[in-house]
């Protein structure tokens, strides 16, 4: 019998080998790697197992988190090896984190598949490998490359493949933010604001919207031109180095600061774990519907006569356990606030996962733009940009027609002349 590894397919007929005790095989440990500490967490209880979209709609120990956490220990111990199986299984995850908000052993699932994926990244093709350096190290990274990039989506969204291209928003719109901000009356403080990358290149106007909310309820807020995109892409698809130097660059621009207020959820959860990342680089986080809600509105707009349906994503649902705070804010703002039907499951974007996984995130996505439909309204609030194109994109596929906002779009619209009537651009 060879004393090799296994590779991970053979270990697990039917799906379910890999639960049990293997023996111990050092080859796959590293700071970088799922921790033996975080891996032992997982007791296999199976309450996570009907929270989990994928497991749901595959019914698959293997797309489970239970199942992934098996195949990880597998590899940690050496039973097995990081292969194509391995990486499927990987790969597979939306890393929603719904899980870890059901979990009773509070097992770090988010923080493992990161790691996970950090094993993965080898296996991938050369081309596979190019075209995340590019997207998720040069790009991302580069405020300058990805404005040049942006600006050239006109010209190359015709030849994109087509579930790229539903997705893909028209562009930027309108000039940055200031880099200051001066409060409107009385002062209440001072506050800095991410900006960040996809949310200013694409949905520039949320930017605005938040600005000016923050400056209506008497914030004075700052925008450090140094700073740069959270890395919570990288993180999330095995490119740790690259969050780190995004995590100690963000870190530098925003010293000193009281307070980073961070416009979208998947940004907002990830920035505050930047400690766990790189020690130093902690900054003192808040969402911005988080902080808002907890400050509280000076001034209460009319009530409107409109129903908007709210999105939870579930980086600030999951992650953060953002979920009556918005909803509190649009009701002040005088809004109707209906839930989605089935509205704590993933919507399918995760971040790159509706290019990666079309298949899934497509199923994922007709369910969500299903259950709004059902709804009949014509407003969604959504705190997310990944869950505004993919809600965008598949209520365009059921041609509903409809506006997907950021609420703090909607906190400013209603207290603009005329209420939400004025769109603000």
């Amino acid at each position: 019998m060879s004393d090799q590894p296994a590779p991970l397919g053979a270990l697990m007929p039917e799906g379910t080998a890999f639960i049990g005790e293997s023996p111990a095989a050092p080859g796959w440990t590293g700071p970088d790697f799922p921790s033996n500490e975080d891996l032992s967490s997982c007791v296999a209880c199976g309450l996570c197992l009907p929270h989990c979209p994928t497991y749901r709609l595959t019914g698959e120990e293997s797309a489970s988190p239970r199942g992934r956490i098996a195949a990880m220990r597998a590899v940690s111990e050496g039973s097995a090896v990081v292969d194509e199986t391995f990486g499927g299984f990987m790969d597979l995850c939306l890393a929603c984190r719904a899980c870890e908000d059901v979990c009773p052993s509070h097992v770090p699932f988010g923080r493992m598949m990161e790691r996970a994926r950090v094993q993965v990244e080898p296996l991938r093709t050369r081309r596979a490998r190019f075209v995340r350096w590019l997207g998720l190290d040069v790009l991302l990274s580069h405020r300058w490359m990805l404005s040049i990039a942006t600006s050239l989506t006109p010209i190359v969204k015709p030849v994109l493949p087509r579930t790229v291209r539903a997705l893909v928003p028209h562009g930027r719109r309108g000039r940055r933010v200031p880099s200051i901000t001066a409060a409107k009356g009385e002062e209440r403080g001072v506050v800095a604001l991410l900006t960040g990358c996809v949310q200013d290149q694409w949905f520039r106007e949320v930017n605005r919207s938040s600005v000016r909310v923050l400056s209506r309820e008497g914030w004075r807020v700052i925008v450090p031109r140094g700073q740069a995109c959270c890395g919570a892409l990288a993180a999330h698809n095995g490119r740790l180095g690259t969050a780190r130097k995004l995590a100690r660059r963000n870190a530098r621009a925003f010293a000193g600061v009281d307070v980073v207020l961070v416009n979208a959820a998947g940004c907002s959860a990830h920035m505050k774990e930047y400690g766990e990342l790189v020690a130093e680089a902690a900054l003192p986080v808040l969402d911005l519907m988080e902080f808002i809600a907890a400050e509280g509105l000076r001034e209460v707009p009319a009530a409107q006569a409109r129903r908007v349906a709210y999105h939870d994503a579930c980086h600030a649902l999951r992650a953060q356990h953002i979920e009556e705070q918005p909803r509190d804010l649009l009701r002040q703002a005088g809004l109707q606030v209906v839930d989605i039907p089935g509205g704590d499951t993933c919507c399918g974007a995760a971040g790159l996962y509706n290019i990666t996984e079309p298949e899934m995130s497509g199923k994922l996505r007709r369910a969500k733009a299903e259950a709004i439909a059902s709804l009949a309204v014509t407003t969604i609030a959504s705190a997310n940009p990944g869950c505004t194109m993919q809600i965008a994109a598949g209520l365009r596929e059921l041609g509903v027609e409809a506006e997907v906002l950021h609420p703090v779009q909607l906190l400013d619209r209603a207290s603009a002349p005329g209420g939400l009537a004025t769109t603000r651009t």
